[in-house]
């Protein structure tokens, strides 16, 4: 399995599907089926019964997860890929994922 390039708490625009063109924070990454659930984005609405924890019961609205390859990174307000390379700080070399535009350092 490889690495993923969307990390948790990254900013993240929707390039395909009703939802285009939205922007939001990633609240959770599934590698297993490469999902992401991002805020705002691709809300459905549950229908729940009274339970203890909701009592009111009624119609929830929540987000659903899309697909890992229908979102990119927004670096500087601009949409771009994620690559890797490796980077030395101190005497370790680490790797780091950058912007392909800009070439700089997101994490």
């Amino acid at each position: 399995m490889s690495t993923m390039k969307i990390k948790k708490g990254d900013l993240v625009q929707v390039i395909a599907g009703h939802n285009k063109g939205k922007q939001g924070k990633v609240l959770a990454v599934n590698a297993k089926s490469n999902t992401v659930l991002v805020e705002g984005v691709n809300i459905i609405h549950k229908h729940a019964k009274p339970s203890a924890q909701n009592q009111q019961g009624g119609i929830i609205d929540k987000e659903a997860p899309i697909d890992i390859s229908n979102v990119m990174y927004v670096h500087d307000g601009k949409v771009t890929r994620v690559g890797f390379k490796t980077v030395k700080k101190g005497d370790k070399e680490v790797k780091v994922r950058f912007a392909k535009t800009t070439g700089k350092e997101i994490d």
